[in-house]
């Protein structure tokens, strides 16, 4: 049965993704009152996960690899499966079409960056510092 979770994930409560990034949870909509105040200071980036989507799994791991979580920058995690009303106030709050998965990047308290599925790339992100 390990197997099939894997590979599909499972429908258990959210944790923490086990990955070098030291991820910040969004679990609470008001966490983007406090993500807007402090990207005027240091720009944050949201990755927004599907937790029964192969292609999003695929893609967390990607962007992981190729990011280093030290390049300035506070990186949330959003189980969009799980708190899916914090995923469609993303796309309200920062006028963004809904994706998963996804990433963002807040800068002085705007989205000046999203991408998703396959366009997820880590070195673009970086040139958007």
């Amino acid at each position: 049965m390990s197997f099939f979770k894997n590979i599909f994930g499972s429908d258990e409560t959210p944790k923490q993704p086990e990955s070098k990034m030291n991820w910040e949870l969004l679990t609470d909509i008001d966490q983007l009152g406090e993500i807007i105040f402090n990207s005027n200071e240091k720009p944050a980036v949201i990755f927004k996960h599907s937790t029964r989507c192969s292609i999003s799994r695929m893609a967390l791991k990607q962007f992981e690899n190729e990011f280093d979580a030290t390049e300035g920058v506070t990186p949330y995690f959003l189980d969009l499966i799980a708190y899916r009303e914090i995923s469609n106030e993303i796309a309200n709050r920062f006028n963004v079409h809904h994706e998963s998965p996804q990433i963002l990047l807040i800068k002085d308290g705007k989205s000046v960056y999203d991408a998703s599925h396959s366009d997820i790339d880590a070195t673009v992100l970086k040139q958007k510092l």
